[in-house]
């Protein structure tokens, strides 16, 4: 039959030996930046407090210093603060979550489970800001490869720019957690959100303050140099 998704994330597991932490095998400077680069994970529990403006304005502020193609900052935020809008998006995305699911011959009863914790992260969050792009700022050529080129490129510069949001919300003391549900079912963001026709969803990235009754997050590892790296 055909391997699902989920099977071929359980049947690739390295061997652990393989693994190390770059950043404890190394020596860093002890100073701010390389503390908020080394301690960023990925958290996806909150306690539900909303996030202020000004705050989220400066995590935007960093976003916008990403270096981007040909600097057209091809990039557009939606922030979503309103709790009964949270809970709309998350109702909307976890009813299509759930039909794949069952495409992809998931139990209902185990399809339910990740969606209901899907849900729930992003209805616990205290802001989520969705990650978008938009072609009207970007080159145009005759030809689809070049055209396809410049998409992908309007997509590196998000991406860049959710990074730098990322490291912006560790250093201030936020749990966040980058979602891909956006490039699965960009109809639905769209609708919910009533975003401009020319914006082009991506990413949601999940905000808040975090839980103090989740666990701690373990270290995280990484393939050694020698894994990912040719030196020419």
């Amino acid at each position: 039959g055909q391997t699902t998704n989920d099977e071929r994330r359980t049947n690739y597991q390295l061997p652990v030996t393989r693994y190390y932490n770059p950043l404890m095998s190394l020596s860093f400077p002890d100073d701010p930046f390389w503390r908020t680069l080394r301690t960023r994970r990925s958290l996806r529990r909150y306690d539900g407090r909303p996030l202020p403006r000004p705050l989220l304005e400066r995590l935007l502020t960093a976003a916008t210093w990403a270096p981007n193609a040909h600097n057209r900052q091809p990039w557009r935020f939606a922030v979503v603060t309103d709790p009964d809008g949270r809970v709309r998006l998350a109702q909307a995305l976890g009813q299509r979550w759930y039909a794949d699911l069952l495409a992809d011959g998931v139990a209902p009863a185990e399809a339910a489970r990740r969606v209901a914790l899907s849900q729930r992260r992003i209805g616990t969050a205290g802001a989520l800001i969705l990650g978008c792009i938009t072609m009207t700022v970007m080159d145009t050529y005759p030809d689809a490869r070049r055209q396809r080129l410049e998409w992908l490129m309007a997509g590196q510069s998000l991406a860049l720019a959710l990074g730098q949001l990322l490291l912006a919300a560790h250093h201030e003391g936020l749990a966040a957690c980058w979602m891909c549900a956006p490039l699965f079912a960009p109809d639905i963001v769209t609708a919910v959100l009533d975003l401009p026709p020319a914006w082009e969803p991506q990413a949601l990235i999940t905000l808040g303050y975090p839980d103090p009754a989740a666990p701690p997050s373990p270290p995280k590892e990484r393939l050694p140099l020698t894994e990912v790296v040719l030196w020419r």
